[in-house]
Parts: C-alpha cells; structure tokens; sequence
C-alpha cells in the first residue's frame, strides 16, 4: 500500500505514526517524548512535561481520549487510568 504522506516532515502536529505502552513509574522517564498520550481506560493521569518542573494531575480524563501533553514522566502515583499509550 502506498504512503501518499511518506515524503512529509514528520512535526508534533502531524498524525502519530507509532503507539507504545506506558507503565507509569514514580522514578523512570519516558524513553522518548511522545507527540501525546492516549487513555484507554478513563481516571486521572499525574504527569510532567518535557519542560516541566512540577506534576501536575488531570482528573476525570475519558476513556478514549487523546491529551495533546508532551509528558516527560507518567507517575504511577496519582494515576487511575489504565491502558495508556504513548503516541510517536
């Protein structure tokens, strides 16, 4: 199947092209900064972005919502949410 996008700069707005798990973790960061992160199942997520000095907690986020949050750290306290996934 051909790519009609594969010629294109890739750029944070730009629709994500990979997706892999996130384990929140207290002390480990993300590997790599994702464009976003995507809820599967809904609750709070306590994140920090990648230029972040402080946590900041998003309460009652949807299951199935994409938050367009450059995160450096998904913290596993605070979090409820599950299924989440890292969008590249």
């Amino acid at each position: 199947m051909a790519d009609s996008f594969a010629n294109r700069a890739d750029h944070v707005a730009a629709p994500a092209t990979s997706a892999i798990p996130v384990v929140p973790s207290d002390t480990t960061a993300l590997t790599d900064i994702p464009k976003a992160l995507y809820v599967g199942t809904g609750g709070a997520v306590t994140m920090r972005g990648v230029n972040g000095s402080v946590d900041t907690v998003w309460k009652n986020v949807a299951s199935g919502t994409i938050l367009p949050f450059r995160a450096r750290y998904v913290r596993a306290t605070g979090t409820t949410a599950a299924d989440l996934l890292a969008l590249y």
